[in-house]
This record gives C-alpha cells, structure tokens and sequence, in this order.
C-alpha cells in the first residue's frame, strides 16, 4: 500500500501541464485488461518449438554426444550442437555500445569440450511441437566426465586452484585511492573493522525469457522476444557470421527485466534455430530454465576499516572487495567499479583506499541485477554506520548527518557532485513517517533502521552514451513518437508519451508511441543502469522541443504576434496574454503541411563523454549524476524462533523531478518488496556449482502477505539532468532497503547478522552465540584475580 499523498518540495519555476501528474499509463489500460500482447503471447503459421539440452554438471569435458536418435525422431528438424556452428563466440561485454571496442570477454555458444557451469548448454532442438521437443531432448546420448571445479572465491585464489578465467581466475579489478589513509587513521580516536556478505539471488520475475524467431522474404532474421537491449541485434548477427542489416529484434512490452534480460539469453538460440531450419521458431523458459539460463546478483564479501574520531567525523575509510563472477565475465568488471564507487556511501571522506576484485568460479556466472552493485556496497556501508555509531556511543542518524556530502562536495574518484545532495532531508522524512514505536510483549523485540544510499543513474560516461528519438505531428493535430527504448515495466514508454505531450501542447491521448524495433525505431540504448528516462527521455524532450518551437514561430505569423508571445496547451497555439486569440493544433498542423512546414524532428542525446579514470588512482569523474535517498523500516523479532516481520517501511527519495508520481510510486514500491526479500529470505544455493533451489518451492520471494504498508515519500530539488530536472529511481528505490532492515534487526535483538540473508536460523544462532558470549563475560568479571 501507498500513502497516496506524497510529500513533495519545491515549486516549478515554470509552468507544468502534463509533467508532474499522476495520469493514467498510456499502457495501464492494456495490461489491466490483458489486451497487451507479451512477446510469449506471438505465434506464427508453420512455427516450431525450441528446446536447450543443458549441462548437470558445473565442471566438466564433454567427451561425446549423439543426437542422431534425436535426429531421426519424425517431428524434429533440427538438432544443433556445437559441431554444427562455426567456430564463432557469442559477446558477454556490456551491451550497446555504439563504435567503442568490446572486451574480448566471449563466451562459446555451445559447450565443445569444457562444461564452465551447471546449466551450460550443450545442444539446441526446434520441432513440430513442445512435446517432441521435449522428446528429443531426453533422446540425446552424451558423455561427461567431471572435472576439478573452483566454488567459492578464496578457494579460486589459490595456488593450485582449476583455471576458470586465464591466466588467475581475476576477471577484474579497480582501486580508488584519495588522500592519505594513513594519515586520516593516525587522526581517528577509533577504528573500526567489520566484514559483511552478500549472496547469489535470482531476479524472479514474472515473466520467463521467451521469444519468436523468422526469416523473412529479405532474408533477415526477425526477433520478437523479451529483451531489455533491442541492440544486440549486432552481437548475435557477429556470432551468426552476417552483416548487422540482417537480423531485426522487435521488442515487446517486458514483463520484468531487473537486469536479467540485458544480456543475450535465448535470442540468439532463436536465430540459429531460425537460420537453420527457415521456418519460425518459438523458444520459451521454463522457470527452471530461467534459473539457469541467466546470470545472478554477485555474492560479494565487503571488509570495513573505518577511523572516526570521538565527534563522529570519519577520518579514513579502507575497503577491500570481492566478488563470485561465476564461471564467465560477462559484466563483472563493470558491477565491481559501481560498487568500489559506492563502497564510502553519502558521505564526506577525504581519505579513502578502495580495492577491489571480481574472481572466477565454477558457479553460475554473474552479471547485471538491480542495484548493479552499488546496492552490495550499501548493505556493507550502512551496516558499518551503524556498528561506528554503536563503537563510539554515537546516536547513529546523527552520526550520518555529520559526515553527509553536500552538494558541490567531490566522491572519493574526485567527481564533483553538481545536483541536490539530500540525504538528511530524506532520512529526517523517512523518520518522522514511521510515526509511533509499535509495542511488543517478550519474547518479541521492536526494531528500527534506516539505510542512505548514493546511486548513479546513466552510464559510465567513457563509453559515450547516446540516444535518438524522432517527434512528429500529424496533420490533424496528434503526435507520434519512435523511440527504440524498451519498456521492462516502469512506464518509461508512457513517460516519453507525458514529455511530449507537455513540449506540444497535447494531452496524453493524443500521443502515440512506437517502439523497441532495432530496424524501424530510432536506436535509444538499452534500458538498463537507470538511463532510460535520463537518456531516451532527454532524446525526446530535445526533438519534441524543436519542434515546438517550429510550430511556435508559424503560429506567431498566424495569429499576428512575436513567437514569444505564443504558447501550447490543450491542443491550441495561443497568445499568452489574449488567449481568445489561438489557433487549435489541427489547424496550425494543417496549414504547416499546406506550407511545406517540417512536422517532425530526429534528435541526439548525447551523455558527458570522459576518458576513462586512472587505474592506479580511480581519479576522474564515472557517472553523469547520482539519486540520494533513505529507506526507514520498522522490524519485530521473535527471539526464540528468529522470525523477522517488517511492519512499516518508509521509502523517501530526491527523484529532481516526477514526470509521473504514481509511476514513482510504484518504482518505490516495487524497491521495497525486491529489497526485503533480499534481506530476509532470498538465496540461490550452489553445491558443487550445482543449483539446489531451481525453482519457487525452494526459493523464497515475499508475497503480499508478508508486505508492510510502503510510504512513498517523494521529494523534488529540480536539479537532475533529466528531462524538466528528472533523476533516476528504477534501481535507487531498491538499493537502500536490505541493508535498513538489516540494521532495523541489529537495533532489535542488539547484536548484528552480517551475512544476508537474515534468516531465523542465522538469527538464533547470533542470540545464542551473544548469550554465550554475555556469560562468558558475567563469569569472567565474576572471578575473583588469583595472586602472585
């Protein structure tokens, strides 16, 4: 549930129609009445299914396999293993750069000899039916034999460890150095060292990888399928040996993504299929499927060495990072620098040493997930707040509004922070909605925590990000957009739909949007790392804003006046200060097109372009800006079973500008759910590389019985570089939460859990051991000191 008054601050210094009000999606209708097509909901005439043959194994050499039984089976046509494909790679690096060298980071398309990780795919079926599929694949004789595997990353440090990744199983690694950290120690009262850790989860969402492949009359391999990257278009025509004009994705509205569909996953299955057999081809997961055929969260393990003095000021911050990059790179170097940028959280620090490491196992491989990172350096950042606060007999809100940055304060890479840094202004906030400690009998204790965060949004800015979109009117008057943007659920096509129709004068009905086509709709990157409203949003704002001011200029020589006397609204171009005299958009449409008038605009956006940071030092700026924020939860724990219930939860974030609040709402919402079910419940478990909760009976998500009432607290400081002052908040309502239920445990039971998840189990066992641990100490002050 959500407080349906949210807070906000701060007036528009202009006058807003459209942007900032919460109206209806323009794809709400659709969805609610399930007259939205999902990409699982396409067939075609003549379509086969397809089916992947994956590996039980997770360290293994293929040694033989047969498929000629399959084969033979009437009903199959085609069996592809790797014999059949050319010796090509399929790309692993981050997705939808546009010019910029990949890393040489690929992976095999099939198994050919070495089997890396359990579910790796060996062979691919597509025949009449699923049931035959089904048949054939249980059909295909093979031979592994098991290989001496790496599963946990100190283990793939050692000497004589199995070679995963050449030449050291270290697939990455940052260091940030600012100031002098020996010094800042040598000036503390007190240090502080703690480690915590992180674990393997599953993105679960609702909707598994599916898609439908075909060749068309021109010889181009259509792709309709669920993507968050319309771009790897020309990834998977490199691993198929054509030329990018010939493969198309189309994509369709996503039905969840959280990073788990930015990279290649049965796509290119679908092509080959597709290529080979010339006749369409659907390909759908299974959930268990979808457990294995996509990458995970990173386990991480965060050391702390915190010097603060006995005021509170941190003086020296020394981080050492490490994470389970699973048995391929993917975008492991990618999510280790966001979480080495956030490892010092919102906070002032002059002297900082951060390392970092991204290790290769023989576990499932790792790569994009909400948060991307800096969600793991949150749960180790707050924690040790907390512990610091509690050291130092500190109260520990207090403790962070002494250290919170400031806006024109520098991150430890020494990149100036240009926009609103409200960090204390969201936690004071977020504290006051908790209203009232809820009472609690033994042997249940009440808790409260909170968590603050730094989170980027947009793209590392060395790899150049862009986005086009093109804005047009037609001649009665409507408007249609094309952007290539894919929409995984958060509204981003409706939002691009509310800034033109605020630049244009229109309402929300009168504007159409076509998108997520690599062929037809101008190319917007892809819909990850908190960019879509940033970059595709800024695409369209810029080419909408053209245009307006075209149709400003001509309606002024209609109506007689200077364009700056002219304005859009409600369908008319009309002087401001006599707005009976207007001229609605049909009619200025209309004449424009009797004039030769240009009614449409392709525009660029275009990120900050920077070189890369320095290796040695990680100086130089990363990101275009950063979302600020806190999560405040309320928890009670039963001290005998260890049961956690979260009973409020209290999101409150600087989002610059809501192009729409209820779509922030939602994102907030959404955030919180993700977030206790990370602290709480969630873990995918690996034994031997090979996972032993494939599916929902095994892996626990929280349903709505286990949700609290979720506040949404909105804040508006105007000053992103969003669209009308826009920042992100896909992946920044999430970060927080974990890491504030995980203190809101700590503050419960008096001692902390610094492993997620915070289960019953690891709850008891931590009373047990602090008990223990009391007695211990009760008896030692109790014995009498023995004389010399």
């Amino acid at each position: 549930m959500t407080d349906q008054t949210p807070h906000r601050q701060t007036e528009a210094n202009v006058v807003l129609r459209q942007i900032g009000k919460p109206l209806e999606r323009s794809d709400a209708e659709g969805k609610a009445t399930g007259r939205t097509r999902y990409a699982g909901d396409y067939t075609m005439p003549s379509m086969l299914h397809g089916r992947v043959l994956r590996s039980e194994l997770a360290s293994a050499r293929l040694k033989h396999l047969d498929a000629s039984a399959a084969r033979n089976l009437p009903g199959v046509l085609c069996v592809l293993t790797a014999d059949e494909l050319p010796d090509r790679l399929a790309a692993t690096d981050i997705p939808g750069q546009t010019g910029q060298k990949r890393a040489s980071t690929d992976r095999q398309i099939l198994v050919r000899e070495f089997i890396r990780h359990h579910g790796e795919p060996l062979a691919l079926i597509a025949a009449e039916t699923p049931a035959i599929a089904e048949k054939a694949h249980d059909l295909i004789e093979y031979e592994i034999e098991p290989l001496p595997g790496v599963y946990d990353i100190d283990s793939a440090l050692g000497p004589d460890a199995p070679i995963v990744t050449e030449p050291d199983n270290i697939v990455g690694q940052h260091k940030i150095r600012k100031g002098n950290v020996d010094k800042g120690f040598a000036e503390a009262d007190h240090i502080i060292e703690n480690t915590f850790k992180t674990q393997f989860i599953e993105h679960a969402f609702l909707e598994p990888e599916v898609g439908l492949a075909w060749v068309d009359e021109n010889g181009v391999i259509n792709i309709r399928m669920s993507t968050q990257v319309i771009e790897h278009f020309r990834f998977i025509a490199d691993a198929l040996g054509v030329p990018h004009n010939k493969v198309r994705i189309l994509g369709a509205m996503v039905g969840g993504g959280f990073g788990g569909k930015e990279d290649i996953t049965v796509e290119l299955y679908l092509a080959l299929l597709a290529q080979a057999t010339r006749r369409p081809v659907r390909l759908a997961y299974t959930r268990e499927d979808s457990f294995l055929g996509h990458g995970k969260r990173h386990p991480f393990v965060i050391s702390h060495k915190t010097g603060v003095t006995k005021q509170g000021k941190i003086t020296a911050l020394e981080v050492n990072i490490r994470a389970d990059s699973g048995a391929y790179v993917f975008l492991s170097p990618y999510v280790l620098l966001y979480s080495a940028v956030a490892a010092p959280g919102p906070y002032r620090i002059d002297n900082v040493k951060i390392d970092s490491a991204a290790i290769a196992t023989n576990n499932m491989y790792t790569s994009a997930f909400r948060g991307f990172g800096a969600a793991q350096a949150c749960v180790a950042y707050e924690a040790q707040m907390d512990e610091i606060a509690k050291a130092i007999g500190i109260d520990r809100f207090e403790l962070r509004r002494r250290n919170f940055m400031r806006t024109g304060d520098k991150t430890a890479t020494g990149q100036t922070v240009e926009s609103a840094i409200w960090s204390d202004e969201c936690m004071t906030r977020a504290l006051e909605a908790l209203g009232e400690e809820t009472k609690a009998e033994e042997p249940v204790k009440i808790g409260r925590g909170v968590a603050t965060y730094q989170q980027s949004y947009g793209r590392i800015t060395w790899l150049h990000d862009t986005a086009e979109a093109w804005v047009g009117i037609e001649i009665d008057g409507t408007v249609i957009v094309r952007s290539g943007v894919t929409d995984i659920g958060g509204g981003q096509v409706s939002a691009l739909s509310q800034i033109a129709a605020e630049s244009l004068g229109v309402g929300l009905e009168d504007v159409i949007i076509y998108h997520s086509d690599s062929a037809v709709t101008p190319l917007a990157g892809t819909t990850t790392a908190t960019r879509a409203l940033y970059m595709t949003g800024n695409a369209v704002h810029k080419a909408s804003s053209i245009l307006r001011g075209r149709m400003i200029d001509f309606a002024a020589n209609e109506l007689d006046v200077q364009p700056d006397e002219v304005d859009l609204a409600n369908g008319q171009a009309f002087v401001v200060d006599d707005p009976s005299n207007f001229i609605s958009l049909t009619d200025l449409a209309a004449r424009g097109a009797s004039e030769g008038l240009q009614r449409s605009e392709l525009a660029m956006f275009r990120a900050p372009f920077t070189d890369p940071i320095d290796k040695e030092t990680g100086q130089g700026p990363v990101f275009p800006d950063f979302t600020y924020g806190c999560h405040a939860v309320e928890v009670s724990v039963d001290t005998e079973t260890g049961e956690v219930t979260v009973l409020k939860s209290v999101g409150a974030h600087d989002i610059g500008q809501a192009i729409n609040p209820q779509a922030v709402e939602g994102q907030i919402e959404g955030g919180a759910l993700m977030g206790q079910g990370y602290a709480l419940s969630e873990e995918l478990i690996y034994q031997e590389g090979k996972l032993v909760s494939p599916s929902f009976s095994e892996y626990l998500i929280p349903t709505s019985m286990d949700m609290p009432e979720i506040k949404t607290i909105i804040l508006e400081s105007r000053s992103g570089l969003g669209p009308f002052g826009a920042k992100g908040i896909g992946e920044p309502s999430f970060t927080p939460v974990a890491p504030a239920i995980a203190n809101a445990v700590a503050d419960a039971i008096g001692t902390r859990v610094f492993e997620l998840p915070i289960t019953p189990e690891k709850v008891v066992k931590v009373l047990s051991q602090s008990q223990t641990n009391g007695d211990l100490e009760q008896k030692l002050n109790k014995t009498p000191l023995l004389e010399d």
